[in-house]
């Protein structure tokens, strides 16, 4: 079961554990949301484009740092609702390289008149395995008390 809103401090730091990215994150993403360009899907046109491979879709992470969160038992039964989310994106992923997520706590704001939940701002931070900010978001959360 996740945290409760009062058990989070600003300036807490989350890190997960790192996840390696695979041909069925990219075939199941492109799947879900009918993105098939080809710098994800298409080896040959991808090897030829700017990064010289496919990568992963960019709103990946987004998802991506939400389920890590909740495995790691952090909001996982506990979120009411994703209130906001703003996202940058700094480099490529690929397959067979893996990221890991950095989750400050940014701010714990309890409702001013729903005494059982509360905003947590998280800046999310996704780093590869050589260490580069690959990227970034910042995001609310409506948690239970």
């Amino acid at each position: 079961m996740g945290r409760r809103l009062t058990s989070f401090q600003p300036g807490e730091v989350i890190v997960s554990h790192g996840r390696t990215i695979t041909e069925a994150d990219i075939a199941g993403f492109a799947g879900i949301t009918g993105d098939n360009n080809p710098v994800h899907m298409d080896e040959v046109a991808a090897s030829n484009g700017p990064y010289g491979r496919r990568i992963i879709h960019g709103p990946f992470f987004v998802g991506l740092a939400f389920g890590l969160l909740s495995g790691k038992d952090v909001i996982d039964g506990t979120t009411i609702a994703l209130k906001s989310v703003e996202w940058k994106f700094f480099g490529p992923v690929g397959i067979g390289d893996t990221v890991r997520l950095t989750a400050d706590v940014t701010s714990v704001s309890p409702h001013p008149t729903r005494l059982d939940r509360g905003d947590l701002g998280l800046c999310l931070t996704f780093h590869n395995q050589t260490g580069d900010v690959v990227s970034e978001g910042a995001a609310v959360v409506v948690l239970e008390i």
